[in-house]
């Protein structure tokens, strides 16, 4: 097959570098030249583990190609993918007019018949409004397909290639077939794809996104009455997990959900629901939970350190807004940091992969360690608020010694309370019993 995809963001650049793995003749377009030309060079903007070597893999064998030339690409392409962003706009819309865009000049390049795979997060009925606008801007027979991602970054590729489903959008037959083609190297023990016409294609993106923050904000209100009498939200937790209905993933309580899904997601359900006078009663009381639970961890650090925190040396695990990956979209860190700073704290932060990404934020605001244990000398605290796995078994007694006050405030819940009790080390957590 000859695919194009427009957008070389986390979703194209992994979906065109995975088509291309398979063998088909992928191009990937970008208005970004100096983006382009670093991968070109096999040079990735962004951290997902194997990304990389299979973008240098596909640029040797000539299966991947990168370009600005977005007429060029979709007139060498039967199939054209739709992959750039749809950022929240001002009333927590999704913001199509990039989406829009890229349709546009995808049906002034025509040459032949296409298809167009929205692969973009977009409402429900954006599918019927891209159909519209190609057909104003060419004379060629097309086909608008809905194929929402459902990518977990830092497990990508693997996502791609084994995809637990592919979820195809059309009324029509050809497209069908023609997409099961696409999508069959990766679904040979199982077939997994899932038919359904656009507006149900689009809504399952929404729908799917939005229940697991569901998940994730009921088990941190949980977490926190858990707290108020006495329960341990970990035992709380196993116990539900053992639930086959329920089920284990998503179940843990922290800081909240941060990333470019998420937040973004169901602030546009809401939207949706707003705009047909639907009252998004659980999906509005998901995204205040979310946000409240960052306030209620911020007071926490200041019960343990004060309010006025200018003496005080804080160390910071994690900045990403969760492990595998370097994005620090919505990231739970950037608000406690940010609130942090307001109070004075000097910070020291170590990530393992997101201090560029830091250092565009913050830039010279917070001291950036090269190890997790240069984070420790002479801090008044440790606040982790990622979990990659190196933190999850650190040096307990290296950390008493390096430390100014043995004080762990930790916002994903990682450490045994009782353990770190037998260290002599105060531990505050989120949920848990740990008299």
């Amino acid at each position: 097959m000859k695919i194009c995809i427009i957008g070389t963001g986390y979703v194209g650049l992994v979906a065109g570098t995975c088509f291309a793995d398979t063998g088909n003749t992928v191009i990937c377009v970008d208005v970004d030249k100096e983006k382009i030309n670093s991968l070109k060079e096999g040079k990735v903007p962004i951290f997902e583990p194997g990304l990389e070597e299979l973008i240098k893999v596909n640029i040797k064998e000539n299966r991947l190609i990168f370009t600005t030339d977005i007429d060029y690409a979709v007139k060498k392409s039967d199939i054209c993918f739709i992959a750039v962003g749809t950022p929240q706009d001002k009333d927590g819309s999704a913001d199509l007019q990039y989406v829009f865009d890229v349709a546009k000049q995808i049906a002034k390049s025509m040459n032949a018949y296409k298809i167009i795979v929205n692969k973009s997060t977009v409402p429900v009925g954006t599918a019927e409004k891209i159909t519209h606008i190609i057909s104003e801007n060419t004379k060629y027979e097309f086909d608008v397909v809905s194929n929402p991602e459902f990518l977990k970054q830092g497990n990508a590729v693997e996502d791609f290639m084994y995809s637990d489903r592919v979820i195809i959008g059309s009324d029509s037959e050809k497209v069908l077939k023609i997409m099961q083609e696409i999508y069959s190297p990766y679904l040979r023990t199982n077939n997994r794809i899932i038919f359904m016409d656009t507006k149900s294609a689009e809504m399952t993106k929404y729908a799917s996104n939005s229940f697991l923050a569901t998940k994730i904000s009921f088990m941190n209100e949980m977490a926190n009455l858990c707290e108020k009498l006495g329960a341990d939200i970990e035992k709380v937790r196993l116990g539900m997990s053992s639930d086959p209905r329920i089920g284990s993933k998503f179940l843990f309580s922290g800081i909240g959900y941060g990333g470019s899904c998420f937040p973004k997601d169901v602030n546009a359900l809401i939207r949706m629901g707003e705009n047909n006078n639907i009252d998004m009663k659980i999906m509005n009381a998901v995204s205040i939970t979310n946000s409240n639970q960052r306030t209620l961890f911020l007071e926490k650090i200041i019960e343990n350190l004060g309010s006025d925190l200018s003496n005080k040396r804080i160390g910071i695990w994690g900045l990403s807004f969760k492990p595998k990956t370097d994005d620090m979209r919505e990231a739970p860190s950037v608000t406690i940091i940010e609130e942090l700073l307001k109070r004075n704290a000097s910070i020291i932060a170590y990530d393992p992969k997101a201090e560029n990404t830091a250092k565009n934020i913050f830039g010279q605001k917070i001291e950036y360690a090269k190890s997790s244990y240069e984070v420790l000398v002479k801090a008044d605290a440790l606040i982790l608020l990622t979990e990659w796995n190196e933190f999850r078994h650190p040096d307990f007694e290296k950390i008493k010694l390096l430390m100014k006050d043995s004080l762990i405030i930790d916002g994903r819940n990682q450490y045994d309370p009782k353990l770190l009790k037998e260290y002599g080390i105060k531990y505050i957590c989120i949920g848990r019993n740990i008299s």
